[in-house]
């Protein structure tokens, strides 16, 4: 009846509050939940179903670790997957996975998010206490001119542009050549965004390889405007070349649907793309994460042959540069506790 690892979740609340969600293999598993950061008066409370904690009182500044313990002695410790950030919903460590030789991925090492041009000055000391190396930004140059990123002003990560336009969005919107009287033509146009990465955007997502492996033990951030498209393959590449199992990488790249409202969105995207007069069911699909999407993908990928093959002759990303990645971004040992720090 222990703790199950694999189902453990954190995510935080932009005031502060962390959130801790779990299961366990029999429903009357007692689960204590322990924050590892000493800071003055904490407080935990339990939700009535018994497999939820929301824990209040931590610093905001810096991000946590807890300790999960079941009553027969089993415990984990794990730390926040979406962090607190005001300006950016969907800002989120895509480390704790299982990967590779049955060991897990590092938390406090690979990062994903949308645009970081609103965030606000308690976001920036955040991000800064994340002691970022590198910042990998998928947006076009006329993205990144309207929407420049804010950065910390000490110590600011070093920022490679590495822009991507799957299926040359504006040029297909400016001249009317989809139609937007419904929902399923934007619909089967992400879809086929998503085939556009693996076969037209190969050269993009193979630099951003280059540049992680050029900076050594790099932390570093991936984003686009909203970090869902075209950061979502990014992100699943890099958990694929980690080992970690297709059904987690299409988890962490559903988990968009927990953190980014697509409904608050549909404004700054009409304007965005001149859709002032399209009805919000033909917008939405854009705004949206399915995982039809990121399948599509794949398959686009599955025509080539092995994914390691594609990723090896298409990438660069062969044996030694897997074998590297995965030195710097899996714990080093089957089942070791992460390093515990106030930059995780």
């Amino acid at each position: 009846m222990p703790l199950i690892a694999d189902a453990i979740h954190v995510w935080r609340e932009p005031e502060g509050d962390y959130h801790v969600e779990w299961a366990a293999s029999h429903p009357a598993t007692r689960v204590t939940v322990e924050p590892l950061t000493p800071a003055g008066q904490v407080s935990a409370h339990y939700e009535e179903t018994a497999t939820r904690a929301r824990i209040r009182g931590l610093p905001l500044n810096c991000r946590h670790f807890f300790r999960l313990r079941d009553q027969h002695g089993n415990e984990t410790i794990v730390t926040e997957r979406k962090l607190g950030m005001q300006g950016t919903p969907n800002f989120r460590d895509f480390g704790g996975y299982p990967g590779a030789d049955g060991r897990r991925v590092r938390w406090g090492y690979l990062y994903r998010s949308g645009h970081l041009s609103r965030l606000t000055n308690r976001d920036l000391d955040l991000l800064q206490s994340l002691e970022l190396d590198l910042v990998c930004d998928f947006r076009r140059d006329d993205e990144r001119l309207a929407s420049p990123n804010r950065l910390p002003p000490s110590r600011p990560p070093r920022v490679v542009s590495l822009p991507i336009t799957p299926g040359s969005n504006a040029a297909v919107f400016a001249h009317g050549e989809l139609d937007l009287g419904g929902r399923q033509p934007m619909f089967d146009f992400m879809v086929d965004i998503n085939r556009d990465f693996v076969e037209a955007q190969a050269a993009t997502y193979a630099r951003m390889f280059r540049e992680i492996l050029a900076q050594p033990d790099s932390r570093f951030l991936i984003h686009c405007a909203a970090g869902k498209d075209r950061t979502g393959f990014a992100a699943a590449l890099i958990l694929l070349v980690l080992g970690v199992p297709v059904e987690r990488v299409m988890h962490d790249y559903m988990l968009t649907r927990r953190y980014y409202d697509p409904a608050l969105e549909i404004e700054r995207l009409r304007r965005k793309y001149g859709f002032e007069d399209v009805p919000a069911e033909a917008v939405l699909p854009m705004l949206e994460v399915h995982e039809a999407y990121l399948a599509r993908a794949f398959d686009a990928i599955a025509e080539y042959g092995e994914v390691t093959a594609w990723l090896e002759d298409v990438l660069g990303v062969g044996p030694a540069e897997r074998e590297e990645l995965r030195r710097r971004y899996l714990e080093p040992d089957p089942g070791s506790a992460p390093q515990v720090s106030g930059t995780g």
